[in-house]
């Protein structure tokens, strides 16, 4: 059997509106199933020129970086940090955009692939992530990429989520 070939990148200006299409293309079920309030969603311009305007920013002036996930040369989904914290810390996110590339394997991968562009560019000591506690896949996920559970709490951990139950996970720069 052919191994798939998984690969990294920062994200491009011509990547903003496969991330808008994943956003504003998914139903109500999948974006409820992470978290996501639907009325505290942006509207898609909003959403896009926010996306747009971090990409030339210097790494210290970043509220937002983000990598896109590829396998076999084909766009799948991203990762970002936000909020960041220069020189300290940031909450990671997760997402898969293609149906048909989730539960392959590729995301444990795919963050250790994503873990070093973080880590350097933005000099971080640790970065957390903090997905909805209902949501396994990404649980699974982040200790099979080598992250180390904190604690279970109740929080509202975006902008734009409700209150839920999360796991929050940790991993320190070996950098």
């Amino acid at each position: 059997m052919e191994k798939n070939i998984l690969s990294v990148r920062e994200i491009e200006e011509k990547d903003i509106t496969l991330i808008a299409d994943y956003w504003f293309n998914s139903g109500p079920g999948h974006l409820e199933g992470m978290g996501v309030d639907m009325f505290k969603m942006p509207s898609r311009e909003q959403f896009m020129t926010t996306l747009l305007s971090q990409l030339p920013l210097p790494y210290e002036d970043k509220k937002a970086y983000g990598l896109v996930w590829e396998v076999d040369g084909e766009s799948i989904g991203h990762c970002n940090v936000n909020p960041i914290i220069f020189a300290k810390e940031a909450s990671m996110h997760l997402h898969i955009w293609k149906g048909n590339a989730r539960n392959k394997g590729y995301g444990a991968d795919l963050i250790k692939m994503s873990l070093p562009y973080f880590f350097k560019n933005l000099q971080l000591e640790h970065i957390y992530s903090e997905p909805f506690a209902l949501n396994p896949a990404p649980n699974r996920t982040l200790q099979k990429a080598g992250f180390t559970f904190v604690k279970e709490y109740i929080t509202s951990p975006g902008a734009i989520t409700f209150e839920q139950p999360v796991i929050q996970w940790e991993i320190k720069c070996k950098i």
